[in-house]
């Protein structure tokens, strides 16, 4: 009987093109599945618990995958690390329930998005980071990330993602933030976000609109009407990718 596995990765996102497989692309899942067919002779798709974009990073991305190979482990660990491209390493594998499913399963997720605010940019951060050295009102931006916790309909800050239809789009972007918070860290400001999910693009549309707040395009208040009017044209752009990292899942 094939065995479920639970694998904890962490990646660098910035030379893929996102999680998803695709063709004549370079993805983590991509990468994975090769990894896994070498080291086993089979043929599996790993599953998720999200599809982080091209140039997102993750330190707890959570997949999911079975498998008939008798290999314990702790071997297949020790062998997918030696198959895997450097940007890419298994931090944890165990065997779990037939029905766990890294994306079904998932509880909750946490999220967090980096600017540096610094002049200038040191070359070892540049792909982690999006870099912010204009004008902020920081304080603003601390406030107005308090009012997006709780249940809301995220529409407003949703890209449309293709592989979902139109009348699921409509019923199901209904989301709980249960922390959004900044903090700031020398000259790093850091967004930290823990929700049940996330939609696509979110974290991002969510800091681009922040980011319109701390420069004064948009004031605090209008987060409410945003969130309200269920239009992603009332809410800011989409931030930069290399920002973004997928810290933590729960189940």
């Amino acid at each position: 009987m094939p065995r479920n596995f639970k694998l904890v990765l962490a990646y660098d996102g910035a030379d893929f093109s996102g999680w998803q497989v695709q063709p004549d692309r370079r993805t983590i899942q991509g990468e994975l599945a090769d990894a896994i067919r070498r080291v086993t002779s089979e043929q599996v798709l790993p599953q998720g618990s999200g599809r982080t974009d091209a140039g997102v990073h993750a330190l707890g991305q959570v997949a999911s995958f079975a498998l008939a190979s008798p290999i314990p482990a702790p071997n297949l660990q020790v062998a997918l690390n030696h198959t895997l491209p450097a940007a890419v390493r298994v931090l944890a594998i165990e065997e779990v329930p037939p029905e766990f499913h890294a994306r079904h399963s998932a509880k909750g997720k946490t999220y967090e998005y980096r600017i540096y605010r610094g002049d200038i940019c040191p070359p070892f951060l540049a792909r982690y980071v999006h870099h912010h050295p204009y004008p902020l009102n920081e304080d603003a931006m601390c406030d107005v990330a308090k009012l997006v916790v709780g249940e809301h309909d995220f529409t407003s800050f949703a890209a449309v993602d293709p592989e979902r239809g139109k009348e699921e789009v409509e019923l199901d972007n209904v989301r709980t933030i249960f922390s959004s918070s900044w903090q700031r860290e020398e000259e790093t400001f850091t967004y930290r976000v823990r929700s049940d999910g996330f939609l696509h693009h979110m974290v991002r549309n969510l800091v681009g609109t922040f980011l319109l707040v701390g420069k004064g395009s948009v004031a605090i208040d209008a987060i409410p009407k945003i969130l309200a009017a269920r239009s992603r044209s009332q809410a800011g752009p989409t931030a930069p990718a290399q920002g973004l990292c997928l810290v933590s899942v729960e189940y």
